[in-house]
């Protein structure tokens, strides 16, 4: 095992039932980085965030899922295709909806939340 990552339970009104959970190595298919790059300036109580990833693996995929948490609620405002679950919480799950091909990046820098002073990030993934 590379490094263990605590799984994170997202919850989400549009399902019927059913939980996924997902274990393993820790390698899965994209390695994946943010951080805030413009925090709120006067006028605008806005964060935007720069997330990266590179899809390490054999197929071809045509949606992910964003899973970002923070230390702190925040709001969702706009990015990707819409927030799928965890608007007014600490965690978001957003639809992505890139190509991806065997070993692609992913740069999205168009994430928008709100939240009060002090927003950290405390995890985050992509999965397809």
């Amino acid at each position: 095992m590379k490094e263990y990552m605590k799984p994170v339970l997202f919850t989400s009104d549009e399902l019927a039932e059913g939980v996924y959970l997902a274990s393993g190595d820790g390698r899965g298919c994209y390695t994946t980085t943010a951080y805030i790059h413009q925090t709120p300036q006067t006028g605008r109580g806005d964060y935007r965030i720069q997330v990266n990833a590179v899809h390490n693996a054999d197929h071809t995929k045509e949606a992910q899922q964003l899973n970002i948490s923070f230390n702190q609620p925040v709001t969702y405002v706009s990015g990707g295709r819409g927030c799928t679950s965890g608007d007014g919480t600490s965690s978001l799950c957003v639809s992505l909806g890139y190509h991806q091909n065997p070993n692609d990046n992913i740069g999205f820098g168009d994430l928008v939340v709100k939240s009060d002073p002090g927003l950290a990030i405390s995890s985050v993934s992509v999965t397809d």
